[in-house]
């Protein structure tokens, strides 16, 4: 069987910029990954391999016969079904992406690289790397000039978002560093000094926990975007950097997704939509000395218990909030933790395959993960 050297599948050096990837262009190749979407809508995600099949219940073809053809051919199966052949959006793959934390969703991933002002070339730390979707979105538009610095306290989701960002990247992204820690036990500045990063992206139950920490990271007009999934927590965020007091105001917003069903003269709003997944809480960081302008006037009235606070709790485990299920139950992992597991097991050896080099060890290419349906507009 054919090898793909590592690098060369996808995030090859652009010709004529030093140090900047582009993504393939022109037919399909050997190790491309390629998006199959049918006279239905359902997606289909495989990766082109010299005697590899595509088989479902209704359709099968060799996956040779996606070499040497242009993005958006037609494909016929062999039972006559038709297929539309892409490289996938950076939107399917992580959708589709095999995953042991929950996902930042793309509509909230958009809004971040807007709110949170990234940029290319920033330095930007992300805190809960989870399964590494928004940190492919964070390195895309930083590109190699930039510097990305992710941090996941559990390691099994570290080795799947590794997984993840290579097999997306087709390589080991070098503005990336990937640190295997807590927040609170890093001593972050000896490793890169005060004030170093220009923006900071937080994935955490308690992000106010940290504010001491994520000031001294930041430069002074520096950007800290929080992701929270509860009001409760964005009550307790907000009313902790307000008493802070080293951070401006504070922007408070949600994304709603909805989209259309266009067919004929039926025009209307799909019955399905994707609602709240959570908040993006973002405010500045002031400069030594400052603080917030005071408002003349009257002011609205806090609430008298708990400083405006919705309750005071302390506990903000994630059983608590209702995020996870008791990692033991009986002695025996949940059904949650077995998905974990089997997840960083099948993710990994895709990515020590396509990516690492490391294929002598199987027979055959891991198949790749069950992807999502969808339906075509």
């Amino acid at each position: 069987m054919n090898q793909i050297e590592p690098g060369k599948r996808s995030g090859r050096a652009h010709p004529d910029v030093p140090g900047l990837s582009v993504r393939p262009r022109g037919s399909f190749r050997l190790g491309d990954r390629v998006q199959l979407q049918g006279a239905s809508g359902g997606l289909h995600t495989v990766t082109i391999t010299e005697k590899g099949w595509f088989n479902t219940a209704k359709a099968s073809f060799p996956l040779a016969d996606l070499l040497g053809r242009e993005e958006g051919s037609l494909i016929r199966s062999r039972e006559g079904r038709e297929f539309l052949a892409f490289r996938p959006r950076r939107l399917d793959y992580t959708l589709s992406m095999p995953r042991g934390a929950a996902i930042i969703y793309p509509k909230d991933a958009a809004q971040i690289l807007q709110s949170a002002d990234i940029f290319t070339g920033a330095r930007v730390f992300e805190c809960g790397a989870g399964s590494g979707a928004l940190t492919i979105s964070l390195l895309e538009m930083i590109g190699e000039t930039g510097q990305l610095v992710s941090v996941e306290e559990r390691e099994d989701f570290a080795d799947i978002a590794q997984a993840n960002v290579d097999l997306w990247f087709g390589r080991p992204y070098p503005a990336w560093q990937l640190q295997r820690a807590r927040l609170g036990d890093m001593d972050l500045d000896a490793v890169y000094g005060s004030h170093y990063f220009d923006r900071a992206v937080i994935d955490l139950l308690d992000p106010w926990s940290y504010l001491d920490i994520l000031h001294q990271l930041l430069i002074p007009g520096g950007v800290l975007c929080c992701y929270v999934t509860t009001v409760t927590q964005v009550s307790t965020l907000v009313e902790a950097l307000r008493k802070d007091g080293r951070f401006g105001f504070t922007c408070t917003e949600e994304t709603i997704q909805r989209q259309w069903h266009t067919e004929g003269l039926s025009l209307r709003p799909e019955h399905q939509m994707v609602g709240h997944t959570g908040f993006l809480v973002t405010c500045r960081v002031l400069a030594r000395e400052a603080r917030r302008p005071k408002k003349l006037g009257n002011t609205p009235k806090a609430a008298k218990i708990n400083g405006g606070q919705w309750s005071s709790e302390d506990d903000w485990e994630q059983v608590r909030i209702g995020q996870r299920n008791p990692s033991f139950l009986m002695g025996r992992l949940n059904p949650a933790e077995r998905k974990t597991r089997r997840v960083r097991r099948d993710v990994v050896k895709r990515a020590d395959y396509w990516v690492r080099g490391n294929s002598a060890a199987v027979d055959a290419p891991p198949p790749e993960p069950e992807t999502s349906p969808g339906a075509p507009s």
